[in-house]
């Protein structure tokens, strides 16, 4: 049986962690980002299907063509950051799960269901995103999560010949505390929770 975390951990990854508008001036490494993945990579999706496709954003020219594609107070913060991740979500995940789900034909039930192909890689991707913002944390990094960008363009800049789709960014850095207002409400359990 697992122990719960120490309040310190907890703190980090939910209570006292924030999302950034702005960071320090301090690099972050490509050994960063692979650990963020190497983390991110265990949380579940459903039948193992991992859709996310990340682009890390780090020199200056992914970082210019993207904030292009935002609007102009998020392309700032595209600007100012270390590095800015694109969540994508590959339409064709379902030609890896013979590899990745080897337990049944898997794949036999996305080739041609278009629908379900679109609610599987955006439910999945998007909990990868979260995945990616948690692993973040854990490894003392801070995140700024948007949208705010035009989602066909940034699919031709950046997955041109790939059936992958943006699905949101993320700014990834050491957070500057100067650059975030006072936290926002978050409601007691009693008024966002049925118990049936």
């Amino acid at each position: 049986m697992n122990m719960p975390l120490q309040d310190a951990a907890l703190d980090q990854l939910f209570r006292t962690a924030r999302t950034y508008n702005g960071y320090l001036d301090t690099a972050v490494s490509q050994a960063q980002l692979e650990a963020i993945w190497e983390l991110l990579k265990f949380g579940p999706t459903s039948a193992n299907c991992l859709p996310a496709r990340i682009v890390w954003c780090v020199s200056q020219d992914a970082k210019e063509k993207l904030a292009a594609l935002a609007m102009p107070a998020n392309g700032d913060k595209i600007l100012k950051a270390p590095v800015t991740a694109i969540i994508g979500m590959d339409m064709e995940f379902y030609e890896q799960l013979p590899e990745l789900f080897p337990h049944t034909d898997a794949r036999s039930w996305f080739v041609g269901n278009d629908e379900l192909i679109e609610k599987t890689a955006f439910r999945n991707s998007s909990l990868q995103g979260a995945y990616f913002i948690m692993a973040a944390r854990a490894l003392g990094l801070d995140t700024g999560a948007m949208s705010g960008f035009n989602n066909d363009d940034v699919d031709a800049a950046f997955f041109a010949g790939t059936k992958v789709k943006s699905n949101f960014i993320s700014t990834l850095g050491y957070g500057d505390p100067a650059s975030i207002f006072e936290r926002s409400p978050r409601p007691n359990f009693d008024r966002f929770n049925t118990i049936a």
